[in-house]
């Protein structure tokens, strides 16, 4: 099974009229503003239509030819040369492409403080891009202001937090203000690379105070699915990699790091973290590697997925909508019609991690997976033929050149639970084991910005 990139069904005449519809609606302008762009989208002007025009049609061909350079040969080629599913390229306006950005974005809080502070540090990194030393003075004017912010409303941010996390959240905020404090005399050595770290520890601390803002698990899981592993809260993996040949740079094995979403993806994130915790991985190999997705998890011997009770265990497909209350079950985006909706976890960052299917069957995952590998400068969320038809429920926060440079053949040694494993949920009957490890070394480069 891989992930297959065809349309699930045929298109069509009415779903190409309805793509024609939606080109010429990029003439109205921006239509939504999703979450994790919301903030920020009010401080940029806005492209003029004819532009916008230009690049959407620009970003669907890109995402068709992608989608023709991976096609299986049991994909049929399309009847239509843009139907519906490509036409949602041009309804798309979610640009973060930072995996932790991505991962705070999509917890469920609403405290616009905080997010006000994260909006003016997820800036930085794009300053930093500006030549010379131009960069210095919007980095400053950033700093400032979150340095500002968090002094002006730091009452308002304490009293979001949860009782059963506030020691972690104000120990967390407590670090912010020192770290800010250390950008900001940073910021005056101009020096971008410093400039870079010190950033990027601010942002990781914020990401800890807003997680400790998060309140119980925010919605119900339909009870049809009781029976199936579900992750409460987001859990963190290490996946050990032993290349079979010595790599670019000398690289011959590393760790991936990677953080499940339950939040947004909870059966399966909790499938996932469960094959996990049963060692289903360990040993196994890197199955498909083409410079598109790496692709694990098919245990062979006739079978190509996870066996339970002599069966394939099989999970429903899963995508939560941003600003939706709780994830949709059984079918994809395009089958709803919702081809200019937002995922909350999109295909936007580097090493995505998602659910491989049938190319006909939305709910025939089971236990193979697939790290997306392309540069999102080229097919951002929404110019893409991923988003709303394949479950995400993870990011790759660290590894991406060891990722990068995965072949066929080469070995998962094992796949070891870091934290969260208390936030799995077993249906009840269900023999617990525990599998979580210490905290390991990372290797490789962290996952691009």
């Amino acid at each position: 099974m891989a992930p297959v990139l065809g349309s699930s069904r045929l298109q069509s005449l009415p779903q190409v009229q309805r793509s024609q519809a939606q080109i010429a609606s990029v003439w109205s302008g921006r239509k939504n503003v999703p979450q994790a762009g919301k903030y920020r989208a009010q401080q940029r002007e806005q492209e003029h239509p004819v532009q916008q025009l230009g690049e959407a049609l620009k970003t669907c061909l890109i995402g068709l030819a992608a989608a023709a350079s991976v096609a299986l040969p049991m994909a049929g080629a399309p009847d239509m040369l843009m139907p519906a599913a490509e036409a949602k390229a041009l309804g798309g306006n979610n640009q973060v492409k930072n995996a932790g950005a991505l991962l705070r974005y999509a917890l469920p809080i609403d405290n616009k403080n905080i997010r006000q502070i994260q909006v003016d540090l997820e800036g930085v990194p794009d300053d930093l891009r500006i030549p010379g030393s131009k960069a210095f003075g919007p980095i400053s004017s950033s700093v400032r202001k979150a340095n500002a912010q968090l002094e002006a409303n730091k009452s308002k941010i304490t009293g979001d937090f949860a009782p059963d996390r506030k020691g972690d959240g104000e120990s967390a905020l407590k670090k912010l203000q020192t770290s800010l404090r250390e950008l900001s005399d940073t910021v005056e050595s101009k020096d971008k690379e410093k400039i870079f770290n010190q950033n990027a520890v601010c942002l990781n601390l914020i990401g800890d105070i807003e997680q400790a803002m998060v309140k119980g698990f925010p919605y119900s899981v339909p009870k049809e699915y009781d029976s199936l592993p579900q992750l409460k809260g987001r859990a963190t993996v290490d996946v050990d990699v032993k290349f079979t040949s010595t790599r670019e740079g000398g690289l011959e094995s590393g760790v991936l790091r990677m953080v499940l979403d339950g939040y947004n993806a909870p059966i399966t994130a909790g499938n996932f973290l469960d094959l996990v915790n049963r060692k289903f991985y360990d040993g196994m190999e890197v199955q498909r590697a083409d410079g598109f997705v790496v692709q694990t998890g098919n245990p062979g011997g006739g079978t190509d997925g996870f066996l339970q009770d002599g069966k394939v265990r099989k999970i429903p497909f899963e995508i939560k909508v941003a600003g939706d209350k709780a994830p949709i079950y059984g079918e994809t985006l395009e089958d709803l019609g919702r081809f200019n909706d937002d995922p909350q976890l999109p295909f936007n960052a580097y090493g995505t991690l998602a659910l491989a299917r049938q190319e006909f069957e939305a709910n025939s995952g089971s236990s193979q997976v697939f790290w997306l590998l392309k540069e999102s400068e080229l097919t951002p969320t929404g110019a893409n033929l991923l988003d709303g038809r394949y479950a995400v429920f993870g990011y790759l926060i660290d590894g991406a050149a060891l990722l990068q440079q995965a072949q066929v053949g080469d070995k998962i040694v094992s796949m070891k639970i870091v934290d969260g494993l208390q936030y799995l949920q077993q249906p009840a009957g269900a023999v617990k084991t525990s599998t979580a490890s210490a905290d390991a070394p990372i290797t490789g480069s962290p996952a691009k910005s």
